[in-house]
């Protein structure tokens, strides 16, 4: 089943159930789905690009919620919350970091990486290695940790 497929029903299931923090994230995926298949790229949207966009949607709602938790603005945060909830559930299983460490040891050692001068390379690896399976700002602050 691709990712639009289960969106759709779990749209379906959400709209039954009357679950309005449900219909809203769920809606949002599908929305980026309607513009990823119509930006003209040709490409559908499968593989890679299935992880990214709820991926992207998530960054960006905790982006949100940290400026909204910033301002005291309780309420907006919740909604955020709700959402991030909601769109994780169409995200691979996130890895603890004792396994981030294992999985980032073993790239460093494929790369051959010695020092911080080798980040770049590290993190390009690491980041085809991990698809989604990791947040990026906790993968980099690994990574920098152990090469130094």
């Amino acid at each position: 089943m691709t990712l639009e497929e289960r969106i759709m029903e779990d749209l379906k299931e959400a709209m039954r159930n009357k679950d309005e923090a449900a219909k809203r994230g769920i809606r949002a995926i599908k929305a980026a789905i309607l513009l990823a298949n119509t930006d003209g790229s040709g490409l559908a949207v499968e593989g890679d690009r299935e992880i990214k966009l709820p991926q992207k949607l998530v960054k960006t709602r905790r982006d949100s919620l940290e400026i909204y938790e910033q301002q005291n603005r309780e309420d907006l945060a919740v909604v955020e919350r709700e959402e991030i909830a909601v769109i994780e559930r169409y995200l691979p299983k996130q890895l603890d970091e004792a396994e981030l460490e294992a999985v980032l040891k073993e790239v460093i050692a494929k790369v051959g990486a010695t020092g911080p001068q080798d980040m770049g390379k590290v993190m390009g690896a690491a980041t085809k290695e991990l698809a989604g399976r990791a947040d990026g700002k906790l993968v980099s602050a690994t990574v920098k940790r152990l090469l130094s």
